[in-house]
């Protein structure tokens, strides 16, 4: 399962909104030993069109380079997937937050990174959120968590942290 706090959320469909209707793009990363994201990097999509999208390559290197430095790790690629009313995708089944052929592509380069993608029909639509990664070949949907806090995410809020 994989377990997002809500204000990086909150931040990823504030990003997609802002740039509605051009696909916005990013990155979700944490510490290099760490499990979870805790801090997202919005960035600029060089591509600047509604159906594509493409880190800036600039960007792209400067954030390595600060990752590097930080003892951070890129963990989640995140985009949007803009709708327009006149390309549907009630059509294909599929829901509107999913890998497209040229995501799915751009997976197979780093098969264990995992991808968060946001379905937007209007710039005040109601999102759609959802993770995929790839598994022997094949997009799998990851199983998505929004919590408050990493702190209680695996055993519920009711629960206290131990005292020393």
């Amino acid at each position: 399962m994989l377990v997002l706090r809500s204000d990086l959320v909150d931040a990823i469909v504030a990003h997609a909104r802002r740039d509605f209707p051009v696909e916005s793009c990013g990155q979700l990363v944490g510490p290099e030993t760490g499990e979870h994201p805790e801090r997202y990097v919005p960035m600029t999509n060089a591509d600047g069109v509604a159906s594509d999208f493409a880190f800036a390559p600039a960007e792209d290197i400067r954030l390595e380079r600060e990752l590097d430095a930080a003892g951070e790790r890129r963990m989640l690629v995140v985009h949007s997937h803009t709708r327009l009313p006149r390309r549907p995708v009630a059509h294909t089944g599929l829901p509107e937050a999913y890998p497209s052929p040229k995501d799915v592509a751009q997976m197979e380069w780093t098969p264990d990174q995992h991808w968060l993608i946001v379905g937007l029909a209007t710039a005040d639509a109601e999102p759609e959120v959802r993770s995929y990664h790839l598994a022997d070949g094949e997009v799998v949907e990851d199983e998505l968590a929004v919590v408050e806090s990493y702190m209680f995410s695996h055993t519920g809020s009711d629960d206290v942290p131990d005292r020393a």
